[in-house]
C-alpha cells in the first residue's frame, strides 16, 4: 500500500495521536455500512502516515451512498457529548495543521450545554485572547446561548452521535480504488457530537452533490423538523475557528450569523 505523510515539527502534544485515534474510530462504522475512512499506517508525534488515495470526481450515486453511509456512522454513537475517540484520552483539536487549537472534550449529557461550554464559548474566548474578536462578541455569543433551548428545538432530544467534525468538503475525497466511486474521509476532528454538526459543515464552503447526500443521509435517518433553520447554528462554531485562524471577515460574518439567529 502506498502511504502518504502528514508532518509538522514541534506540533502540539497528541495532535497525531489524536488524528489517528479519530481515523480508526470512525472507520469503526465502516462494518455497520459507514463510510470509508483514510486507512492509518503509523504515527508519531511529528507525523501521521496514512494511505494514499488516488481521487477522482464525484458521482450524483456516490454522493447518495455516502449520505447513507454517513448517517450509518452517526447511528454508530459515542458515549457522551464531547467524548473523545476511543482509546485516546489527551487534547483534541480543531483547525488547520499550522495552526489547530485545543477541542474541549467532556461528558456532557445534553447539546445545549455541550455547544455552549465545549464548542461556543472556548472558541469565542480564544478569539478575544487574540485579538481577533471583542468582548461585545461575547455578549452576542451569551444571547445566542441563552437561546439555545428554542434555536435547538426537537434537534435537542438527539443522542451523542459519532461525528467527523471537520467535515467541509475538502476533507471528503472520493476514488475509484475499489472499482467504484466511493467517498472516503480524512483529517477528522472526531468527537461526540451532534449529527447536525457534520451536515451543516458540508453545507458551509460548498459540496457537490449536496442534495444527494442529504437524500441518502436522510434515506437512513431522518432528520428532526427545522434542520434548516439550525444550518447557521452549527455553522457558528468553525465560523468562529475562522475568526481565530484567520481574523478579517470572517468576523463580520460571525455576528451576522449571530444576529440572524436572533432576529
Amino acid at each position: 500500500m502506498s502511504t502518504y505523510r502528514k508532518s509538522r515539527a514541534y506540533s502540539p502534544q497528541g495532535f497525531f495521536a489524536c488524528e489517528a485515534k479519530g481515523l480508526q474510530w470512525l472507520g469503526q462504522a465502516h462494518a455497520q455500512g459507514g463510510p470509508r475512512v483514510v486507512e492509518v499506517v503509523d504515527w508519531a508525534d511529528n507525523y501521521l502516515d496514512i494511505e494514499r488515495v488516488s481521487p477522482c470526481s464525484p458521482t450524483p450515486d456516490a454522493a447518495f451512498r455516502f449520505g447513507a453511509a454517513l448517517a450509518r456512522m452517526h447511528d454508530a454513537g459515542a458515549q457522551y457529548f464531547g467524548s473523545a475517540p476511543d482509546g485516546y484520552d489527551g487534547t483534541c483539536y480543531f483547525g488547520p495543521l499550522q495552526d489547530p487549537v485545543p477541542m474541549d472534550t467532556g461528558s456532557w449529557t445534553d447539546v445545549a450545554t455541550y455547544y455552549a461550554e465545549g464548542r461556543l464559548r472556548p472558541m469565542v474566548e480564544l478569539g478575544i485572547a487574540r485579538g481577533e474578536l471583542r468582548d461585545a462578541d461575547m455578549d452576542l455569543t451569551q444571547e445566542v446561548i441563552e437561546a439555545l433551548p428554542e434555536l435547538l428545538g426537537k434537534a435537542r432530544d438527539d443522542k451523542p452521535a459519532r461525528v467527523h467534525g471537520d467535515l467541509w468538503s475538502g476533507n471528503v475525497m472520493y476514488t475509484a480504488d475499489s472499482g467504484q466511486v466511493d467517498a472516503i474521509l480524512i483529517d477528522p476532528a472526531a468527537h461526540g457530537g451532534h449529527r447536525e454538526e457534520d451536515l451543516a459543515m458540508l453545507d458551509l464552503f460548498g459540496m457537490s452533490y449536496l442534495d444527494r447526500i442529504m437524500d441518502g443521509y436522510t434515506s437512513v435517518h431522518p432528520l428532526k423538523a427545522g434542520f434548516d433553520r439550525r444550518v447557521t447554528l452549527w455553522q457558528l462554531y468553525p465560523i468562529a475557528g475562522h475568526c481565530v485562524f484567520f481574523g478579517g471577515g470572517y468576523v463580520n460574518q460571525y455576528r451576522r450569523m449571530c444576529r440572524s439567529l436572533l432576529d
